[in-house]
């Protein structure tokens, strides 16, 4: 993995551990030497991802559309930021330019790209590892519904197994890195796709 898309909140949590580990992860990543692609705000655990990152002089891409250049401040220190129209778009540029997919604790928006990009696993659109770092038992109740999802027959397990889950970045990205994509289902087919 190259390159990692990091899917955050723009806020801070109530918790100050939310922006500490944002910012480690960041760091950490750099270490790595992968690339971090981001919504391109410097506020919120946005923010913390990528100063954790740039601290350590690691690559920095943000991603984030005209509309939001104000109101989510853009981050003026990146490596590189892309201005996009839409929120489709700056989906669609971060996953172009990734090997992963991360999801930190956020609200809708991070809600709402992590789904798209698990939809587009399911459908075979992609076979990137997607992620969640599980800081502070966040995560816990997606898990269930996950699983719910499941014992309910509206997912087959092996599309619940796309989704790996780590209390720490070492453990997440190990998984990660071993994360073989499930073969699609006969009715999905290249010509479908």
């Amino acid at each position: 993995m190259k390159s990692i898309a990091v899917f955050c909140g723009s806020s801070d949590g109530y918790s100050d551990l939310y922006k500490e580990v944002a910012y480690e992860v960041g760091a950490e990543l750099a270490t790595r030497g992968i690339k971090l692609i981001y919504g391109g705000a410097k506020v919120g655990l946005m923010g913390a991802l990528a100063d954790g990152a740039l601290q350590i002089n690691g690559q920095v891409i943000g991603v984030i559309p005209s509309f939001l250049q104000t109101k989510e401040v853009a981050h003026e220190n990146l490596t590189e930021c892309i201005i996009t129209h839409t929120m489709h778009e700056r989906k669609m540029k971060m996953h172009e330019l990734s090997d992963a997919i991360i999801a930190l604790p956020g609200g809708w928006g991070t809600m709402e790209e992590l789904f798209e990009m698990m939809t587009w696993a399911q459908l075979g659109l992609h076979q990137k590892p997607i992620g969640l770092l599980n800081i502070n038992g966040f995560y816990e109740p997606l898990l269930a519904l996950l699983d719910t999802m499941v014992m309910e027959g509206f997912s087959k397990e092996s599309y619940r197994s796309m989704v790996m889950v780590g209390y720490d970045l070492n453990e997440l990205l190990v998984q990660m890195q071993r994360y073989e994509p499930p073969e699609l289902p006969k009715w999905i087919t290249e010509k479908t796709t």
